[in-house]
C-alpha cells in the first residue's frame, strides 16, 4: 500500500490519485485552475460496493439480512472503499491503477479496481468488482465535488435532461416511485437509460460534459460551496431493490468520463 499522492498530467491537465485516502481523486487542475473542492472528505472518491444509503444499514441476500454500520444514522451511506487504503498496481505519466480488497465490514471477499486515465481534455474513471468466492451484491458510482465557483467567476450551472427523477421520501430513500423531473435544488436520482450525461458550464470559463454509460445518476447541489454529480450502476437503496450481482464469472464494471472544453 502506498499513502504518497500520485501526479498524472497530461497537455495543461494535472490530477491528484490518493490511494492512501480512499482511493480518491484529490485534485483535478486545468490550466492551474483546481475544479474539485479541497479537503480531506472531498474530492472525487468511489461509491463501492454500495451508493448513497442503505435504508436502516441493512441489505438482505437471499434469507441472509446483513447489517452495515450506520455512518449516517438511521441509514449506512457510500460504501466502505471510501475508508481505506488502496494499493497502487501501476503508474505512467497519465494513468494509475489502483486495487482494494473488500474487508469487513462488508460480508463477502472481493476485490475492487480502479482506473484513473488522464487526456489533455477529459478525465475517465473505470471501476470493476470481482469475486473469486461467494457471489454478492453490489454497486459501483462516483461521487465529486465540483467547485461551484472557479476562481471567484460566476456559478456552475447544471444542464441535463433525464427521463424521470426517483420519488425522495422524508428519509431521503427513493420511495419507489419515478416522477417526471423537478427543479432543484436537489439531493435526488435521476434515470438516463441511454447513459448518463451532465453539462456544468462555469459561464466565460469552462464546460464539463460528465458521461457514463450508466443510467442513473444523483445529483446533489444543496451545499453552498460545491455540486455533485454521481453516476452510478443503480439507485440509492438499490442493494435490496435492483441488486446487480458479482459473480465468479460476471463482476460488475462502470465507468464515467468527464471531457471540457474552455469558453
Amino acid at each position: 500500500m502506498s499513502d504518497e499522492d500520485i501526479t498524472l498530467t497530461a497537455g495543461d491537465a494535472e490530477v491528484t490519485v490518493q490511494p492512501g485516502n480512499g482511493g480518491r481523486i484529490g485534485g483535478l487542475r486545468v490550466g492551474g485552475t483546481e475544479l474539485l473542492r479541497q479537503g480531506e472528505r472531498f474530492g472525487c472518491f468511489p461509491m463501492v460496493p454500495w451508493c448513497g444509503r442503505i435504508r436502516d444499514g441493512r441489505f438482505r441476500d437471499g434469507a441472509t439480512v446483513h447489517q452495515m454500520p450506520l455512518n449516517a444514522a438511521p441509514h449506512a451511506i457510500h460504501g466502505t472503499v471510501r475508508d481505506g487504503a488502496w494499493r497502487v498496481a501501476r503508474v505512467t505519466a497519465d494513468e494509475a491503477v489502483l486495487t482494494y480488497d473488500l474487508v469487513e465490514p462488508w460480508p463477502y471477499p472481493g476485490r475492487v479496481t480502479q482506473i484513473v486515465s488522464l487526456a489533455e481534455d477529459a478525465l475517465t474513471l473505470t471501476m470493476g468488482v470481482e469475486t473469486h468466492g461467494s457471489s454478492f451484491p453490489a454497486q459501483i458510482g462516483w461521487h465529486p465535488w465540483f467547485n461551484r465557483t472557479l476562481g471567484g467567476g460566476r456559478e456552475v450551472e447544471i444542464a441535463f435532461d433525464p427521463a424521470w427523477q426517483e420519488e425522495r421520501g422524508e428519509d431521503h430513500l427513493p420511495t419507489g416511485n419515478r416522477v417526471e423531473p423537478r427543479p432543484g435544488p436537489w439531493d435526488d436520482c435521476f434515470g438516463m437509460p441511454g447513459g448518463v450525461s451532465v453539462a456544468l458550464t462555469w459561464p466565460g470559463q469552462l464546460r464539463v460534459e460528465v458521461t457514463s454509460p450508466q443510467e442513473w445518476v444523483v445529483v446533489y447541489d444543496e451545499q453552498e460551496a460545491a455540486v455533485c454529480v454521481e453516476p452510478q450502476t443503480g439507485p440509492p437503496d438499490g442493494l435490496n431493490t435492483l441488486p446487480r450481482l458479482v459473480t465468479p464469472l460476471e463482476p460488475l464494471e462502470a465507468g464515467t468520463t468527464w471531457r471540457w472544453t474552455r469558453l
